[in-house]
């Protein structure tokens, strides 16, 4: 198998005829990608959850909604933290301005891309507190076997686009799948106008 050029940290946007009703719509951040396969969290899925309601102690530093998304249809059961940790981009030496102060990343936090990474929940939330600047937890999570994200990529179910920060703690995430393609210098921009449903127009 060829080496995989590894979108870690980008987002795939569903395209419009992507049939599956998991993904209707949906923006992924992919926080791993390699030649085992793909994992990701579905960004603007959220339920009537509370996070106060399952992980009380994390609710504080949760943003508005500060709902439970759902991250996927792949093990529901499991709850997933996405924090985005301000001012830590890398340098022009490709390390973190913190690291190279001696600093190094938040405990209880692992760098994912840029300044978004994975939150150990186990961890005490005071740990985090100052350095987060925005949470979002997730029920579940995407996934996809070796080659499996590669093959939809080849059919045309996904547009792969970069990520920003705020895309994880976006305040409208019903409204992400139309702003993420708007803000795109492509003909993605005009697929945002795209009908709910085509049969109507």
């Amino acid at each position: 198998m060829s080496e995989v050029s590894s979108l870690t940290g980008r987002l795939l946007v569903a395209t419009p005829s992507l049939a599956d009703p998991n993904f209707d719509r949906a923006v992924v951040l992919l926080l791993d990608h390699d030649e085992e396969g793909s994992l990701g969290v579905i960004l603007n899925r959220p339920t009537p959850v509370g996070v106060a309601d399952i992980l009380q102690s994390w609710a504080a530093l949760a943003g508005e909604p500060g709902v439970v998304f759902q991250g996927g249809p792949v093990s529901l059961d499991s709850a997933l933290g996405v924090a985005v940790v301000p001012g830590e981009e890398p340098g022009a030496d490709g390390f973190p301005l913190a690291r190279r102060a001696g600093r190094g990343d938040p405990i209880g936090w692992r760098r994912v891309h840029g300044a978004i990474g994975l939150v150990d929940l186990e961890a005490p939330p005071e740990l985090l507190a100052e350095a987060v600047g925005s949470l979002r937890i997730f029920a579940g999570y995407a996934g996809w076997g070796p080659g499996q994200l590669e093959d939809e990529l080849v059919e045309g179910a996904w547009y792969v686009v970069e990520s920003e920060p705020g895309d994880v703690s976006s305040p409208a995430p019903q409204r992400l799948w139309r702003s993420v393609l708007r803000r795109q210098r492509s003909e993605l921009a005009m697929v945002a106008t795209y009908p709910d449903d085509p049969s109507l127009n």
